[in-house]
């Protein structure tokens, strides 16, 4: 198929919306990313870009960009609560390449403006908040909040856990509780008492807590991430130092002096959701990426990393094939059955005691989101 005949909207401008948008652009494509905020940025912390995400952005003239932000990392390390050894392997993938590749750290707000500003100008359109897709014509309407509106040969619904694509076409299921809370956050390294020694993610694992300890060296700071297991499924609750100094009770005394020292009002507090596989991830003109199709737990740190993988297979599906239908088909028999494995293993975060521990009696997954008013904090 010939790109240069492809008009095509990208809803939502996030890793997966941005990667797409620069790797259709590539090929000629005249690409539209629509995202619903007034800009494009990311809170949180830090992610690890894999082997095989990088290389993707090599391919693409990326490499570059996201390298400047980012620290190489040669492998991970997961101790115990005190610091013991568990297990210690290189990342996956790094001699898979024609170029030796590491996996690269990076803070997500930094990786969101690298992705960016290797975009073609113009192509992103903020303040563009999706109200519906029609498909009545010969090709997809969309009709935006503000009043906009366009047309496509292609919609690409890279919009998020709550993808209004998603709702629209494909699945009206709900993001569903994890039970579990994740506090981040980012330090100054010379403020993380000996945590950062290298460029190596490590992972401290307690009953019911998981603390992942990712270095920004690039940038003198320490991205702090501590995953609890936690009852209440309220969408931003509310956390106390108090609170989170209990969680991390029994740790490496690093870690407990890190968390006594923390702005707390620095610290980005969300309940963990993921959604069930989606059965169907496209039509003839409209199609899933990212999260919108297969939001999972960040246990085994593959949400971004997938999205981004998504990118390159619909590319190389569009590339293959001869109709927009017969790609989008291709691309999801590609992707599916390995972001369902993902979803599956990134559920198996905790041991059946530990849950129990917790949640006596209950499933905690089985719980769905809150409503509006009881994601108040």
């Amino acid at each position: 198929m010939d790109f240069k005949d492809l008009t095509i909207a990208i809803v939502g401008g996030g890793y997966g919306g941005a990667a797409a948008a620069k790797a259709l652009s590539l090929r000629g494509a005249d690409v539209t990313v629509y995202e619903q905020a007034s800009q494009i940025c990311e809170v949180g912390a830090g992610i690890g870009l894999r082997p095989s995400t990088m290389d993707l952005f090599r391919q693409w003239g990326a490499f570059d960009a996201i390298a400047g932000v980012s620290s190489a990392s040669d492998y991970f390390e997961i101790l115990t609560a005190t610091g013991d050894p568990i297990m210690k392997d290189a990342w996956p993938g790094m001699d898979d390449f024609e170029v030796h590749t590491h996996t690269h750290l990076i803070h997500r707000g930094d990786f969101i403006d690298a992705l960016v500003g290797v975009l073609p100008d113009g192509v992103v359109r903020v303040g563009h908040r999706l109200e519906r897709i029609d498909v009545t014509g010969e090709r997809p309407a969309l009709t935006f909040a503000n009043g906009a509106t366009a047309t496509a040969d292609l919609v690409i619904g890279a919009d998020g856990i709550k993808s209004t694509v998603r709702q629209q076409f494909f699945s009206d299921q709900q993001p569903l509780f994890a039970g579990e809370h994740a506090y981040r956050v980012v330090v100054d390294a010379d403020a993380a008492h000996g945590l950062v020694v290298d460029d190596n993610l490590r992972m401290y694992v307690g009953r019911g807590t998981k603390v992942y300890v990712l270095p920004l060296r690039h940038r003198g700071q320490m991205s702090f991430d501590v995953t609890a297991l936690h009852p209440d499924g309220t969408w931003n609750p509310h956390v106390t130092r108090d609170d989170l100094l209990r969680t991390v009770e029994g740790f490496d005394e690093r870690i407990v002096r890190t968390v006594q020292d923390l702005d707390m009002d620095a610290v980005n507090v969300r309940a963990v959701y993921d959604i069930d596989p989606v059965d169907a991830w496209h039509s003839d003109a409209v199609v899933l990426l990212g999260d919108s199709a297969h939001a999972m737990c960040h246990h085994q740190g593959q949400g971004a990393n997938s999205a981004i993988m998504d990118a390159g297979a619909l590319t190389d599906a569009i590339a293959d094939a001869g109709t927009v239908a017969e790609a989008l088909a291709a691309y999801q028999a590609a992707r599916k059955p390995v972001t369902d494995e993902l979803q599956r293993i990134s559920r198996q975060g905790w041991s059946e005691d530990e849950i129990n521990d917790v949640f006596p009696g209950q499933n905690p997954q089985s719980q769905p989101e809150p409503t509006e008013s009881e994601s108040v904090a």
